[in-house]
């Protein structure tokens, strides 16, 4: 019997892999794409000169010409390769603030460097949100139709990446604004009572009362921090046991607390004070207006790629329509930032990380939200 043929093996020597990598236009088609992943790294910041600088070869290498120009809207930010002497040029098209793209013939590029080759140039607009914010600008010997929309694919690969800059810039300061309005619904009603809580033992135990300063100001230094979105588990954990200390001085036996946080997710990234309105809510809602003690129960357990966090109080619990709506954006009234967190949390990872509210009238609340371990573009 003809045993079967024994598979040929094939010899990968170190240094040719090359040759199996595909054709010449599926070499340069990569090429193309690293270089544009460089670019807008360099201009998700927005059109700074820095970014400009760091761009600007990069871009000139995606077109093939033997110069590019950035612009903003009035001067030169960066310029790679020829024809340098073409300033004066580039920026009066850029004062020009052209709203589509320019061809400019050997007249208006006249110059008295003789002699100067340049017999063209093309100026593409940056447009964000509808306003122009710079110029994409090609100084050639000769401007034809390759050329023309090579520029123009440019000027809207760059203007893409700074809408984007602009748009994360604008989610910045909403989420800053956010933080603003949380911090002026919260402090009014936690420093009248964590005050009124400290005097009480000024006289009858002053030992108890500095301890209980110390915990105020060590707390009101992390909420009113002015910089960082976000901030670490262990942190906002931190700054939320010296709350519930201020808070068991005024309640006394009242408030009973458990803190049950696997070490793990410890260094989880969170927005800034999204447990803080929580655990308030909990306080207030769980134990203000019921008879008897009251237990708040703070878990953060480590779950495969997320932290999940959960802040539950066996209080008098909500409305779930009212709870609803609320984090619907149809209340007018909220219980101490609910929807705030909420709507931070979908802003930073995404609209499936939004809270989970279980609760109804006399059964308590447990409020759940979950964290990824590693998000894109956050960090504490």
């Amino acid at each position: 019997m003809t045993s079967p043929p024994t598979p040929r093996r094939r010899r990968w020597r170190r240094g040719r892999w090359g040759s199996h990598l595909g054709s010449d236009t599926d070499r340069a088609t990569l090429r193309a794409l690293r270089t544009a992943l460089r670019t807008a790294s360099a201009l998700r910041g927005g059109l700074t000169e820095q970014a400009a600088q760091r761009s600007v070869d990069d871009l000139r290498s995606l077109v093939g010409s033997a110069s590019l120009v950035l612009t903003d809207d009035s001067r030169v930010m960066a310029w790679s390769g020829d024809f340098d002497h073409h300033r004066e040029h580039a920026e009066a098209a850029a004062r020009g603030r052209p709203h589509q793209t320019v061809v400019l013939g050997r007249r208006d590029v006249e110059c008295q460097d003789l002699p100067c080759p340049v017999a063209a140039a093309v100026v593409c607009p940056l447009v964000v949100e509808g306003v122009v914010v710079g110029t994409v600008q090609v100084f050639t010997v000769r401007a034809n139709a390759g050329l023309l929309s090579a520029v123009e694919e440019v000027a809207a690969w760059v203007s893409g990446q700074l809408e984007l800059a602009a748009l994360d810039a604008s989610r910045t300061r909403l989420m800053e604004a956010e933080v603003r309005a949380l911090r002026a619904q919260i402090s009014p009603h936690f420093i009248y009572n964590s005050l009124n809580a400290i005097a009480s033992f000024v006289r009858t135990d002053p030992g108890k009362a500095r301890e209980l300063l110390l915990d105020f100001a060590d707390f009101t230094r992390y909420s009113f921090r002015r910089h960082g979105e976000f901030t670490t588990l262990a942190e906002e954990l931190r700054s939320i046991e010296r709350y519930l200390v201020l808070e068991q001085a005024r309640f006394g036996d009242r408030l009973r607390v458990s803190l049950q946080v696997d070490p793990e997710v410890l260094g989880v990234t969170v927005p800034f004070l999204c447990l803080q309105p929580l655990v308030e809510n909990a306080v207030r809602h769980g134990l203000e207006s019921r008879e008897g003690p009251g237990l708040v129960e703070i878990v953060a357990v480590n779950r495969d790629q997320e932290a999940v966090i959960s802040v539950e109080d066996d209080g008098v619990g909500e409305d779930p329509e009212h709870v609803r709506q609320v984090l619907a954006g149809t209340s007018d009234s909220d219980s101490v930032g609910l929807g705030n967190v909420d709507g931070r949390l979908r802003s930073a990872f995404g609209d499936e990380y939004g809270l989970v509210v279980e609760t109804a009238l006399g059964a308590g609340t447990k409020v759940t939200l979950r964290v990824p371990k590693f998000a894109a573009g956050v960090h504490a």
